[in-house]
């Protein structure tokens, strides 16, 4: 077959399954939807963790049976705080509520999230925000998306003019790590215009990609965390790397996402 041929069939292979993907983001979406407002109240770990578990398998049920009749030799993986490689091959690399936590607390920072990881490079995401409706999607070498409008990271190319974000360290998390955090967002309000401090990371990553936010770095994260929004920045023209300025990788101990203008600027702040 001639390789552009296949190279066409390929593209429009994924292109499809990402339309597929981002339909089942938002029926899993609209059923999280049903359970939200009341804010669910817990007086343990325990019981904080039968909450969360029951937002999961609600999305789950709906979101690992579509997307395994999409690709049925992709492997799974639905732990939003597993980091690292992958095995070789195709991966479903889910999160069922982004923000978990904050669907909980009647609080409206949330989403559904599915992306699709070949070889260890994602390949398209979805991402569904079920209570305004927004869908971000991005296809390697076709572009980041909202609602089918092309996104494009901002123009800002001096970072005191801008607004940057972080989220906190993962619960339990290494006390050089939690401190290593603190120490980012004191020099951060020093050289930046705002600086925001909020979970989930998709959703500023999202922001990042449209324009509204300039940055965003984060410690130690995950796999679900940082892949579908790491391919809508990049797919949108903003630049990924460790907070050292060196190429990310779901290994890496550090994330940092920017507008070129002001990547370099970010990278010099963190390396304080």
């Amino acid at each position: 077959m001639p390789e552009t041929l296949r190279t066409t069939r390929t593209a429009t292979t994924d292109a499809d399954l990402l339309d597929r993907t981002a339909i089942a983001v938002r029926t899993a979406g609209s059923a999280l939807r049903e359970r939200f407002g009341e804010v669910v109240r817990y007086r343990s770990r325990d019981e904080l963790m039968r909450a969360l578990a029951v937002n999961d398998d609600t999305a789950l049920d709906i979101l690992r049976p579509r997307l395994t009749r999409l690709r049925p030799d992709a492997g799974w993986v639905e732990d939003e705080l597993d980091g690292g490689a992958l095995p070789p091959g195709e991966w479903w690399v889910v999160d069922p509520a982004e923000g978990n936590v904050n669907h909980l607390h009647a609080l409206p920072e949330w989403a559904v999230t599915a992306t699709l990881v070949r070889e260890n490079r994602p390949v398209l995401t979805a991402v569904h925000l079920p209570l305004t409706g927004e869908t971000y999607t991005a296809l390697t070498g076709a572009g980041a998306h909202l609602d089918g409008r092309p996104l494009r990271v901002s123009p800002t190319a001096d970072l005191g003019l801008g607004i940057v974000a972080t989220s906190q360290a993962r619960p339990d998390e290494d006390e050089k790590v939690v401190r290593r955090v603190g120490s980012s967002i004191t020099a951060m309000l020093f050289d930046a215009l705002v600086v925001r401090t909020a979970v989930p990371a998709t959703l500023h990553l999202t922001d990042l990609a449209a324009g509204r936010i300039d940055a965003f770095w984060q410690f130690a994260g995950a796999r679900a965390d940082l892949l579908p929004g790491a391919l809508i920045v990049t797919e949108a023209g903003g630049r990924i790397s460790d907070a050292q300025g060196r190429p990310w990788t779901p290994q890496s101990e550090s994330f940092l996402a920017a507008a070129p203008g002001v990547h370099a600027q970010a990278v010099a702040t963190l390396s304080r």
